[in-house]
């Protein structure tokens, strides 16, 4: 199994501390330690944060080897032609390390109120993300597109092509069962962020394949988003994750805790969950620590080794 990181930059932002070196040093940091990833989210108002593509630019020029995610990016907020242009950049900066987590945003007032303020129509959203990347997928072929739709595009072709043949791999989020279908369709790779005991995780993943596989595409990837605090007391871990997912979310932490998966505990108690994981079929982790990031890439870097 795989870990990634996600870079801490919507705690950045709400703790008033914006500044990009930190950020930057951080996904050296993870890159010098062995992890197989770095994470970037994205939200314009609702919770902001660093434009991901942007950000993920700077860490591409900086890291060699690591590979770059969204985690996730939200497509239905980006003419498609415009969107296209930006990561087929970015996968030639990066040489071809571009992961597009890709998700929908979930219906809550401030979610609604950006988009909104984005000027684009809550209702229909799906629907443009799927087009919109659909469009994406042949303008990153290099030849001429033909395009009526939401777009209207004629004999279109797109400058730079992206580092990789046919452009990166596109990994959705969502636990919905229209998730799992559009995930095994149409998409290289599947990243939730629920459900929180592998299991779970594992039935649903079972959905993601039996719809590659009646629709005769390469099977997706398993990957999974998760939270945690290390602590040797677990109550304590608890407490800092209740904390932080409030803060985050404005929402009281045990409440997101039923729709995340989320862990606190000792590095042992932390290395078993991930195990568990990894039993169940998961080859890649993508993992959000509820704070003191210095110490937690360095102490979760020990358990990579057994994981892999």
């Amino acid at each position: 199994m795989k870990v990634g990181y996600l870079i801490p930059t919507r705690e950045a932002v709400m703790e008033g501390r914006p500044e990009v070196t930190p950020l930057l040093g951080l996904a050296c940091r993870a890159e010098t330690l062995n992890y197989d990833s770095v994470w970037v989210g994205d939200s314009l108002l609702a919770r902001p944060r660093h434009d991901p593509l942007t950000l993920l630019s700077a860490i591409a020029a900086q890291t060699q080897r690591v590979r770059l995610g969204t985690a996730v990016l939200l497509p239905a907020y980006r003419n498609p032609v415009v969107l296209a242009q930006q990561v087929a950049t970015l996968d030639q900066i990066s040489q071809g390390r571009l992961i597009l987590g890709v998700g929908i945003a979930g219906d809550r007032p401030n979610i609604r109120a950006e988009f909104t303020a984005a000027g684009l129509p809550f209702k229909g959203r799906i629907g443009r993300m799927q087009e919109g990347l659909q469009l994406c997928r042949k303008l990153w072929t290099g030849e001429a597109v033909d395009w009526t739709g939401r777009w209207s595009l004629e004999q279109a072709v797109l400058g730079p092509k992206p580092f990789r043949l046919g452009g990166p791999p596109i990994w959705g989020a969502g636990s919905h069962p229209n998730a799992l279908r559009r995930a095994g369709e149409t998409m290289e790779g599947w990243l939730p962020i629920w459900p929180a005991e592998p299991s779970g995780w594992r039935t649903q993943y079972d959905a993601v394949l039996n719809h590659a596989a009646a629709s005769g595409k390469t099977p997706t990837t398993g990957a999974i988003y998760l939270t945690t605090f290390i602590h040797e007391d677990e109550k304590t871990a608890t407490a800092a994750i209740d904390q932080f997912l409030e803060s985050y979310y404005d929402v009281p932490g045990p409440v997101m805790r039923k729709s995340q998966a989320c862990r606190g505990g000792s590095l042992e108690r932390i290395e078993d969950w991930l195990q568990e994981y990894r039993e169940a079929g998961v080859e890649h982790v993508v993992l959000r620590f509820a704070g003191d990031h210095e110490r937690h890439i360095e102490q979760v870097s020990s358990l990579i080794k057994n994981l892999v």
